[in-house]
């Protein structure tokens, strides 16, 4: 693939000559980070270039950029692998340095692409912000302090486990990097007291969200409260996972407390990585891709906005956990379905779904459908409860084809990867769309 990277990026030089260089990425931390990798490089080349976020792709996106081929050229970062019917008729060549499934038989020679899975490279070992920095390392060495961005973008995507040869090269580039084993509550930085109240992955009964059940733990642990995760010596981290485990439903089920805790130095201070992506994610996904973009560039004024805009998007979540609590749940046999309605924004379900994924209240391998109106639109998003199960972009897939068939004039839209799919499906056409949702899922259960 890096073979690949290093002609392509010369071809990109060629094309681009006294072109400007249009940038459309992905709202999520991945597809912030890697709009941020290709904004700094091209700086370092002194090209002119713009930025579009967007939530997903669509017709009516595409359509609008495609005009502008030919006075630019246009690139698709942490997105584009998943349109290639709408590049079929494309009179001027596009980029798409993406890491998402992939039918390479769509592809044709005005489509330039950077894809893992061209390589028979899974989209576990590479993000869309790794493909983006591999690239801008191509294009110049001195790229390589990038790193620190698509490292971000990696532990985003929660692919910092089973790390591959790509994800590792990422790590070895990356300088004032720590890694160190610890409890993964992040972050691992900032007080216990703090770390503990607003810990989501996991999250924790009892304590996340609860300013009193966190005293109260570290009163039963004799852990200091101003402590950080990287002050503890071993007996502490010992008390707190064992306290840790005993509030949580079910601590016989599977869960990774202890793993690699990423620490980086960010804005000239050590900031957990894990919390780095949260906060990027955070501002994106209330709406503030500016603000997340320019953290990313280490401007300081965006990084003073985008910590109010953290605390307000943690705030979000602990309320969408309770939400959850206490709505009426669809159950089957290996999935529920937590249909949110307008009590939950559209930009988060998907969100609050992962975190319940790694919660411990949910048996390994259950399918968790979250769902969540916008506007005349309902947002699904589907998440695995723990790290082995079934193929949820398949599931949706088909779910949604199926829907077509019957309702064609339906919108229904789909995307994701094995453990993290979603779509969007028209609010009239709720019930009838979920009763499509618990078929599929059933069906998949007896393939098992």
């Amino acid at each position: 693939m890096l073979k690949h990277i290093e002609l392509l990026s010369k071809e990109f030089l060629e094309i681009t000559k006294n072109k400007p260089i249009r940038i459309i990425s992905h709202y999520d931390t991945d597809g912030i980070t890697s709009a941020a990798i290709l904004a700094k490089a091209f700086k370092r080349l002194d090209k002119k270039f713009s930025i579009r976020i967007v939530k997903s792709l669509d017709k009516e996106i595409i359509d609008k950029e495609l005009l502008k081929q030919g006075k630019e050229v246009i690139i698709f970062s942490d997105l584009g692998s998943g349109s290639l019917d709408y590049f079929k008729e494309i009179q001027h060549p596009i980029f798409i340095f993406d890491h998402h499934e992939i039918d390479r038989e769509k592809l044709h020679d005005k489509i330039k692409i950077i894809n893992p899975h061209l390589f028979n490279i899974s989209n576990d070992n590479c993000t869309g912000a790794g493909t983006c920095y591999f690239f801008a390392k191509a294009l110049s060495p001195q790229n390589i302090d990038l790193s620190s961005l698509a490292l971000i973008g990696m532990i985003g995507d929660r692919h910092e486990t089973n790390l591959s040869k790509l994800s590792q090269q990422i790590l070895e580039d990356t300088k004032d990097l720590t890694i160190k084993k610890g409890i993964m509550i992040y972050p691992a930085t900032r007080p216990l007291r703090r770390a503990l109240e607003y810990s989501t992955s996991p999250y924790i009964p009892g304590i996340t969200g609860n300013g009193a059940g966190v005293l109260e733990l570290l009163r039963e642990t004799g852990i200091q409260s101003e402590k950080s995760l990287l002050d503890l010596n071993e007996q502490e981290i010992s008390k707190l996972v064992t306290a840790i485990i005993v509030r949580c439903a079910k601590s016989n089920a599977k869960t990774d407390i202890i793993g690699n805790l990423y620490i980086l130095k960010f804005f000239n201070r050590k900031e957990d990585v894990r919390e780095l992506s949260v906060l990027i994610n955070a501002c994106s996904r209330l709406g503030y891709s500016d603000i997340a973009l320019a953290f990313c560039m280490e401007n300081e004024k965006a990084r003073i906005r985008a910590q109010d805009i953290y605390t307000e998007y943690k705030q979000e979540l602990i309320s969408g956990l309770r939400v959850i609590e206490r709505i009426d749940k669809i159950q089957g046999n290996g999935f529920v379905i937590l249909n949110a309605k307008d009590e939950i924004k559209d930009v988060i379900v998907g969100t609050v779904c992962s975190m319940l994924s790694s919660s411990m209240n949910y048996d390994e391998g259950t399918v968790l459908i979250g769902m969540a109106y916008n506007k005349d639109k309902i947002k699904v998003s589907a998440r695995i409860a723990g790290h082995d199960g079934r193929n949820l972009k398949e599931v949706l897939e088909k779910t949604v084809i199926a829907f077509k068939q019957k309702y064609p004039e339906s919108v229904a839209e789909f995307g994701g990867h094995h453990f993290a799919a979603g779509c969007v499906v028209d609010k009239v056409m709720e019930q009838e769309f979920i009763s499509f949702l618990k078929t599929s899922l059933e069906v998949e259960v007896v393939k098992m």
